[in-house]
């Protein structure tokens, strides 16, 4: 059974930083697709960041150049290094995982940014 397990969340002041970790099991796939997505209150879910099988990352605008995702295959565990967080950035964030074209989904970890 694949489990995906989130860390690293809290409350952080405006320009402060979080490193959130996102550890996954039951997974016997080398190459997969992980990376996180995020939901603030009232609205959809949204990509933040995706690692492809082949490990090449894409980020949505609104965090380019701020965070940065990083990747242990041998632990199977991706890291989002979250650096200058604004208010905006406020939302429960999922790690996901694709082996095989099947989605998988963490319980997600909350994110807070405020003064």
């Amino acid at each position: 059974q694949v489990q995906l397990v989130e860390s690293g969340g809290g409350l952080v002041q405006p320009g402060g930083s979080l490193r959130l970790s996102c550890v996954a099991s039951g997974i016997s796939s080398t190459f997969y697709a992980m990376g996180w997505y995020r939901q603030a209150p009232g609205k959809q879910r949204e990509l933040v960041a995706r690692s492809s099988p082949g490990g090449s990352r894409n980020y949505a605008d609104s965090v380019k150049g701020r965070f940065t995702m990083s990747r242990d295959n041998a632990k199977n565990t991706v890291f989002l290094q979250m650096n200058s967080l604004k208010p905006e950035d406020t939302a429960v964030y999922y790690c996901y995982a694709q082996p095989g074209g099947t989605t998988h989904w963490g319980r997600g970890t909350q994110v807070t940014v405020s003064s």
